[in-house]
């Protein structure tokens, strides 16, 4: 089960405070080969992990680049899939490519929907005067949505869909994210009492 926790904070109280804190796990597709998280050879602006596999290589799962861009995505669980879909990894990388901002480029991605499989899409744009994420599934609304500052939780189906596995992780991310921690002591805190202990609980 892949899953996201995340913190939208566009207008921190503090000068310190983080505008988003981003907890993810991709737990599907095991067998298939991808590279980890690096700058991109051909474009050192963006970081991401990769796909390798033949036919969906290029594509990402969670990615950031150096003009304030941000996506992330998780397959949405349903049993019928189409073997000739397009690969769903393409939208985040296609996202930090392009020069579209976050809600543009989802409603360029919602009239294209029936191409791909189930999924979910989160995009954001970090700015100096305004920060903006916004959410669109295929198996939901026809419309992509901007999301509020809040916390929010995101898996296999979606935005705040409430599995159990997908509450008992927000209720573990909300409490790390409310300490005062110090940046590497928030990562700790994060993989090992967010991530490691989602991993571990049930499924649904």
């Amino acid at each position: 089960m892949c899953i996201i926790f995340l913190k939208f904070n566009p207008r921190p109280a503090s000068s310190n405070a983080y505008r988003l804190i981003l907890a993810a796990n991709r737990d599907e597709f095991y067998s298939r080969p991808s590279k980890a998280a690096e700058f991109w050879g051909s474009n050192n602006e963006i970081l991401s992990g990769l796909d390798l596999e033949e036919g969906k290589e290029g594509g990402s799962w969670l990615g950031i680049s150096k003009r304030g861009k941000l996506a992330a995505l998780t397959n949405y669980l349903d049993a019928r899939q189409n073997p000739d879909a397009q690969g769903r990894g393409s939208l985040v990388s296609n996202y930090l490519m392009d020069n579209l901002d976050s809600f543009a480029y989802l409603r360029k991605v919602s009239s294209e929907a029936h191409s791909y499989n189930g999924f979910n899409l989160l995009t954001a744009d970090f700015r100096a005067n305004e920060d903006t994420l916004c959410y669109y599934g295929n198996k939901g609304s026809s419309e992509p949505i901007h999301l509020k500052a809040g916390i929010y939780g995101l898996s296999n189906s979606l935005l705040e869909t409430p599995w159990r596995k997908l509450q008992h992780g927000k209720r573990l991310f909300t409490s790390v994210v409310n300490k005062t921690l110090s940046p590497d002591g928030l990562v700790q805190e994060l993989l090992s009492n967010t991530v490691s202990r989602v991993n571990n609980s049930v499924c649904v």
